[in-house]
């Protein structure tokens, strides 16, 4: 195990931490309660940055949450991506303002460089008296309230995060803020020296867009070809560009089994469905797995290298994450951990239908326009 440890600070310059305790969350169920109790137990500092913020109960609670604690005293600061959260009801703003929450829009659309309008911050971030942190893909809105028993339930995975590791958070959420013209405080922006809380090894990293190849995809090139027997990607975005699927094929060629769990039926950006539908039939072909998970939007984002090493956070396997976003992303190296979010991934498959190279070759010309209109607009889904 120490190998991929070594290998993965070698390739993105920042180390791993120790003494970490992260809880895998699973569903708006087990993610909202958590972090709302979070928020309701912070004395010093509350500090949020997230990509959607929509609406719905859950919407309503943690503007309510938000508020209370600014009033109460707590310094809270809370950062919007402008294109993102631009559904957010407006009583909603109104409630935190009125609080006394600190409210910054990322990249205004109005009056942002034009040539930066395209790149947003698709971070998910909760961080409260600097010592607990939350992240992965949840965001603020009634889609991800319940258990992905239906439909109208999205299928989710966060974390929450306690130790060392919470300054990586930390750091995330100051570089949007900052970028946000946020004035920096002294006295919460100083964090403590964290002491350790449990045993599991974390590298965080705060990935940027990039002209060239960002970290996010070196990151996920790296993941790929460090595996020696099993990838399994669970996003809710799947749009590998040419050089990503030319490293598919080279860890097929290698033997190494590539499973993909990706949504089904239930999308929320049918673009982008089709745009990931361009690429299945060389995958296929390959011997990539595809499987399309049937109870619900599937919004998780997690990959898992040789069942040993766990990719988690905001970004998906999709040009937008990979090239044009801000990012969240944690490595975690514990058996524990890793071991959990394998009975997810075959829970999943148990609500999955994989697709056959046969049957896809098999679609409609119709599907086959679709595919071809959608491959132009690809980098921006």
């Amino acid at each position: 195990m120490e190998v991929y440890r070594q290998t993965l600070e070698s390739i993105m310059g920042i180390p791993f931490t120790d003494g970490n305790r992260v809880t895998v969350l699973k569903n708006g169920v087990e993610i909202f309660p958590a972090m709302l109790k979070a928020i309701d137990e912070a004395d010093r500092s509350i500090d949020m940055v997230t990509y959607v913020y929509w609406k719905g109960d859950i919407a309503h609670r943690f503007a309510d949450s938000l508020a209370r604690k600014a009033r109460e005293g707590v310094n809270v600061r809370l950062v919007l991506d402008a294109f993102g959260a631009k559904p957010m009801p407006k009583k909603l703003l109104r409630m935190m303002q009125d609080g006394g929450v600190d409210i910054r829009w990322f990249r205004p659309l109005s009056r942002w460089k034009v040539w930066n309008l395209n790149n947003r911050t698709h971070r998910k971030v909760l961080i409260c008296d600097g010592k607990i942190g939350f992240t992965g893909g949840v965001g603020i809105a009634e889609e991800w309230e319940g258990d992905a028993r239906n439909p109208n339930e999205w299928r989710e995975t966060h974390f929450q995060v306690e130790g060392p590791a919470v300054f990586g958070l930390h750091a995330a959420f100051l570089e949007n803020w900052i970028e946000t013209d946020g004035q920096m405080n002294l006295t919460t922006d100083r964090l403590d020296p964290l002491p350790a809380t449990g045993n599991v090894p974390l590298q965080m990293l705060h990935t940027d867009a990039s002209v060239r190849w960002s970290d996010s995809f070196v990151l996920f090139s790296a993941l790929l070809l460090m595996a020696k027997r099993t990838i399994r990607i669970t996003t809710a975005y799947f749009d590998p560009d040419t050089p990503m699927i030319d490293l598919f094929r080279k860890v097929r060629d290698r033997g190494v089994e590539v499973q993909v769990l990706v949504p089904g039926p239930y999308m929320d950006i049918r673009v982008a469905k089709i745009a990931a539908e361009t690429n299945y039939e060389v995958l296929l072909e390959m011997g990539v797995d595809i499987w399309h998970y049937q109870k619900s939007m599937l919004h998780a984002k997690v990959m898992l290298i040789d069942d040993v090493v766990a990719c988690v956070g905001s970004a998906n396997f999709n040009q937008r994450s990979l090239k044009k976003d801000d990012e969240i992303i944690q490595l975690i190296q514990d058996p524990a951990t890793v071991h959990l979010l394998l009975g997810h991934f075959r829970d999943d498959l148990r609500f999955a239908r994989q697709l056959s190279t046969e049957n896809w070759k098999k679609r409609s010309a119709f599907q086959r326009m679709k595919e071809i209109v959608v491959r132009p607009f690809r980098d921006n889904l």
